[in-house]
């Protein structure tokens, strides 16, 4: 008889920026499992904010390795209520479509995100965005810094 051992439990932060919007835009997150913390960050051009939130939680919970208990603190609304809320079940249910009728945006990334939550036992908890909540911050400084990095970048590019 196989037994089964424990998920481990890590705890995730993200956050997402775009500086304009649609514009220049980065995401930034943390994951924390025991004494371990790993934290990753990117950007893209031409998004939105919402994209890059929605990408902060792709990516997280991309890196795992193996199913976990996962609790993801997020300050977007969009993301967390998403499943809170049970909007997403009803999207799904009305074919990608939103209560009133209209296309869901950011399917594609909503598509991801589904498919990366049923790897694991995920819990959405909304924290206050620039607040003092250290790990959000951090996400914060890693989701804006990569917008900064790809502004130099680009600079450069420009002078050559």
């Amino acid at each position: 008889m196989s037994e089964t051992r424990p998920r481990k439990k890590v705890d995730i932060y993200t956050d997402g920026a775009c500086s304009g919007n649609p514009g220049p835009g980065g995401w930034g997150c943390i994951l924390e499992f025991g004494p371990h913390r790993k934290e990753m960050s990117g950007y893209m051009a031409g998004t939105t904010n919402n994209r890059m939130e929605l990408f902060a939680a792709i990516s997280a919970l991309g890196a795992l390795r193996e199913p976990c208990d996962v609790t993801l603190y997020s300050d977007s609304n969009y993301l967390v209520q998403a499943f809170n809320d049970h909007w997403i079940d009803g999207w799904q249910r009305r074919g990608w479509k939103t209560s009133s009728g209209t296309p869901v945006e950011n399917q594609d990334l909503w598509a991801i995100l589904l498919l990366q939550t049923r790897k694991h036992n995920v819990r959405f908890v909304k924290v206050k965005g620039h607040a003092d909540h250290p790990q959000n911050n951090r996400c914060d400084e890693l989701a804006t810094s990569a917008i900064r990095e790809y502004r130099r970048i680009n600079a450069m590019d420009e002078d050559s």
